[in-house]
């Protein structure tokens, strides 16, 4: 058991889209990922997937309305939606999800992280 540094581990590294993994708990992994800019229109079939802003402002796109999230503020999207992160400005974000899930759900793109690192 050990602590960890959210504001050490986001000081790791600073590339956009690319979650890292910092910790596992019940075969979820708990990772943390800069955004800026927009991703790409996906869903994850067979998983929720939790968005908890570390800072910054998030916006999640959803076919049939747009949620914004802010510091200390957190979005469960369940299995099956279709959803697109917006991010203005950068943003810190910690994903719970699934160790199984691909960052970009069921959709292939030039964002598509196969193999996620620790950190």
């Amino acid at each position: 058991m050990h602590k960890i540094d959210l504001q050490e581990k986001f000081n790791c590294f600073s590339e956009h889209w690319s979650p890292k993994i910092v910790g596992e708990l019940n075969g979820q992994y708990i990772k943390l990922a800069r955004f800026k800019g927009e991703f790409v229109w996906h869903q994850h079939d067979d998983e929720d997937e939790m968005f908890m802003v570390i800072g910054g402002n998030l916006t999640i796109e959803f076919r049939d309305k747009t949620v914004t999230l802010g510091k200390d503020e957190c979005i469960i999207v369940p299995k099956g939606t279709p959803h697109k992160p917006v991010a203005e400005e950068e943003v810190l974000v910690m994903l719970f999800e699934p160790a199984s899930t691909r960052n970009t759900g069921e959709t292939t793109h030039a964002l598509t992280k196969e193999r996620l690192d620790w950190i």
